[in-house]
């Protein structure tokens, strides 16, 4: 397949959000008590919210910057692409990039939306809507071609979860962003029956859970003195544990039709997970219980889990070994790890090298989210004009160049950050 006929959907990229977004959906007896966008002395911008801070605005949203400037920056509107943060914008990035589709995952709530708990069930409640609300309606509704919406849990509320479940899939919404450990956060496992009213929620609803790594804030690293490239090349490791957790939980045992996708999880390590699995289950279910029905645990996997790619050539050589049907592709934008906006190349050489033919490309790059999200781009747009090709046409003249956009002294913001970083990464937020 030539790259330019290639179709994109991404499952896993971020927005940044803007300073307006409660303004059209929060109760107006609360948007005096919103969190808000606060421009600080340094050129910052923080959102802040009560006695929390947010410490970076655009964690890591560094796309078309040079990779001296990546990191923990930027830290302000100004340091980062409208795109991140403006609609719009962000269409015609996707455009240059040659990417249909994205699924977009929150920025200062955290993925599990965990700042919104609040001492009231009702304001909490209120903001989470609201969230919830501008991104399906303002974020998504705007180009509803372009992008899978995505809601938020009321993580500290089981039965107020499932209710919001509810309330989103009347309205098309299948995705659904979640914790890949709620017991690091403080709340109950997964092995717990607490959760219940969740599961049944999604399966009722066909909604997919998509659990993030470093959802929990919590993110595999050997000691704080260890290097940052420590914990980024340990970050796969994280959704590692959560696929074992969810593997031999009772949900996937009770519900046979439950979804969970491994958000920016990687996939060359999903064949010796599953090796090992099997084995697990082979040498010690006797004496642990564990009954998958006469199944295998792989085969339960393939039944009940997507996975997601940026490029992993380890991944794509074994991509049967991990069930072509679970796979799917992702952009990151606009994070460090994306190869926006030469994501078709970088894709085409990977799949070239390892003879991926037409219908498998099909399947990983746009099929498989398509039926796993209930997602139809090509009743909005023909499907000829949805490829690579046709889209990178109809962004012409619209500029990718890498620029240089940090406007303080390497380092002068960073020590904060990094440190913030190795001890809350993810959900949890910095107090003030």
């Amino acid at each position: 397949m030539n790259k330019d006929d290639m179709i994109l959907i991404s499952v896993d990229d971020h927005v940044v959000e803007p300073p307006d977004m409660f303004k059209n959906h929060l109760p107006k007896k609360y948007l005096d008590e919103a969190p808000r966008l606060v421009h600080n002395e340094d050129g910052s911008d923080t959102w802040q919210f009560r006695d929390v801070v947010i410490p970076n605005v655009a964690l890591n949203a560094v796309a078309g910057r040079p990779k001296e400037e990546y990191g923990l920056e930027p830290q302000g509107l100004d340091e980062i692409r409208p795109g991140c943060w403006k609609v719009d914008e962000r269409v015609k990035d996707m455009n240059a990039g040659g990417i249909l589709g994205s699924v977009c995952f929150p920025s200062f709530p955290g993925f599990a939306g965990r700042l919104f708990a609040t001492e009231d069930p009702e304001f909490s409640l209120a903001l989470l809507q609201a969230y919830n609300d501008w991104h399906v309606e303002e974020w998504c509704g705007a180009y509803p071609a372009r992008f899978i919406p995505m809601t938020l849990p009321v993580i500290w509320d089981a039965e107020a979860c499932a209710a919001e479940i509810r309330r989103n899939a009347e309205r098309g919404v299948h995705a659904l962003t979640f914790s890949e450990n709620p017991a690091a956060m403080g709340y109950p496992s997964f092995h717990d029956g607490y959760w219940d009213p969740v599961w049944k929620a999604l399966v009722d609803t066909d909604t997919v859970m998509n659990v993030h790594i470093g959802s929990s804030g919590k993110l595999a690293i050997t000691a704080p003195d260890a290097p940052m490239d420590v914990m980024i090349t340990l970050q796969p490791m994280n959704i590692v544990q959560a696929a074992a957790d969810l593997l031999w939980s009772a949900p996937i045992k009770k519900y046979p039709d439950l979804k969970i996708a491994l958000s920016e999880g990687g996939t060359g390590w999903i064949p010796y997970f599953l090796e090992r699995a099997d084995r697990t289950y082979e040498m010690h279910s006797t004496w642990t219980g564990q009954d998958f029905g006469g199944k295998l645990p792989s085969e339960v996997f393939r039944e009940h889990f997507l996975t997601c790619f940026i490029s992993d050539p380890v991944g794509v050589a074994l991509r049967n070994q991990i069930g072509i049907d679970n796979i799917c592709w992702e952009a990151d934008y606009p994070h460090s790890d994306s190869m926006w906006p030469e994501a078709p190349e970088q894709l085409d050489e990977v799949l070239k090298a390892n003879a991926v033919p037409d219908d498998e490309i099909n399947k990983m790059t746009f099929e498989n989210a398509m039926r796993w999200y209930h997602f139809d781009p090509f009743s909005h747009i023909a499907r000829d004009q949805a490829t690579v090709g046709a889209l990178r046409k109809a962004a012409e003249g619209h500029d990718v160049s890498i620029q240089a956009l940090s406007h303080h002294e390497k380092g002068s913001r960073g020590e904060a950050l990094h440190a913030a970083a190795r001890g809350n990464s993810g959900d949890q937020p910095v107090s003030a």
